[in-house]
C-alpha cells in the first residue's frame, strides 16, 4: 500500500513542477513521425491536423499561447520526417528558436478543426526560417500565420543540408515580408547590444 502512495506522490510532484503533458505530447508526435514515410524534399510543406479542445481555450476560442505550442509539435514532426533532426544529431549540433512572430487573423473557436501547415522557407548561414499556417477546415481561411527563426548551434544550415542531400543545396530567396522581419531582428539585436554596452566592449 505504501508504494502506491509513493507513486502517487511522485506523480503529483511531477505534474506540479513539470509540464508533463507537453513532454508526453512531444514524444507522441515524434514517435508518430518516426513511423510515417520520410519527406525527401526539405522545403516541402507538411500538414498536421488538429481540433480546438476545451483544454486549449480562453473565452471560447483558442488561447494565443496555444498556437505557439502547437507550432512546436509541428516542427518536431517536420524535422523528423525531412531528416533534419537526424542530420543535427550526426553533426553533434543543436537547434533553438531564435525568434518568432505570429499574426492572428481570425479566432479558432472551440470544436473547430484546423490544418497546421509547416515548411522551411529559406535559410542563411546561422538559421532556418519557417512559415507555419493555421488553416480552418471549415472554410479554408488562414486564421494565423507564424514565422520562426530556428537557429543552428555548432553547425550551419548549409552543413545540415549537405549532410542530408550529399550536395550543395541552393538557398531560396527571402520573400519580401520575411526579409522585413529579418531586418527588424537585426536592428533589434544591434540596439540591445548598444544598450548593454556590448558593442563598445567588442571594439
Amino acid at each position: 500500500m505504501w508504494w502506491v502512495l509513493w507513486v502517487l506522490a511522485i506523480l503529483l510532484a511531477l505534474f506540479c513542477m513539470v509540464d508533463v503533458w507537453y513532454f508526453l505530447r512531444a514524444a507522441a508526435v515524434i514517435l508518430r513521425a518516426w513511423f510515417q514515410p520520410p519527406v525527401w524534399d526539405v522545403t516541402a510543406e507538411q500538414v498536421l491536423t488538429g481540433r480546438v479542445t476545451p483544454h486549449d481555450i480562453d473565452m471560447c476560442h483558442m488561447n494565443n499561447a496555444r498556437y505557439l505550442r502547437e507550432c512546436d509539435f509541428a516542427r518536431f514532426s517536420l524535422y523528423m520526417r525531412n531528416g533534419v533532426f537526424k542530420a543535427v544529431r550526426a553533426l553533434r549540433a543543436s537547434m533553438v528558436v531564435g525568434a518568432t512572430t505570429i499574426r492572428y487573423r481570425r479566432a479558432l473557436c472551440i470544436g473547430e478543426g484546423y490544418e497546421l501547415r509547416s515548411r522551411i522557407v529559406t535559410w542563411d548561414d546561422k538559421a532556418f526560417f519557417l512559415e507555419q499556417r493555421f488553416v480552418s477546415t471549415k472554410d479554408g481561411l488562414v486564421c494565423a500565420v507564424m514565422y520562426c527563426k530556428q537557429s543552428v548551434i555548432r553547425s550551419s544550415p548549409d552543413k545540415i543540408l549537405q549532410h542530408l542531400c550529399k550536395r550543395k543545396v541552393e538557398c531560396p530567396e527571402f520573400p519580401e515580408d520575411l526579409q522585413h522581419w529579418v531586418n527588424f531582428i537585426s536592428a533589434s539585436s544591434q540596439a540591445l547590444r548598444a544598450e548593454s554596452g556590448l558593442e563598445e566592449k567588442n571594439k
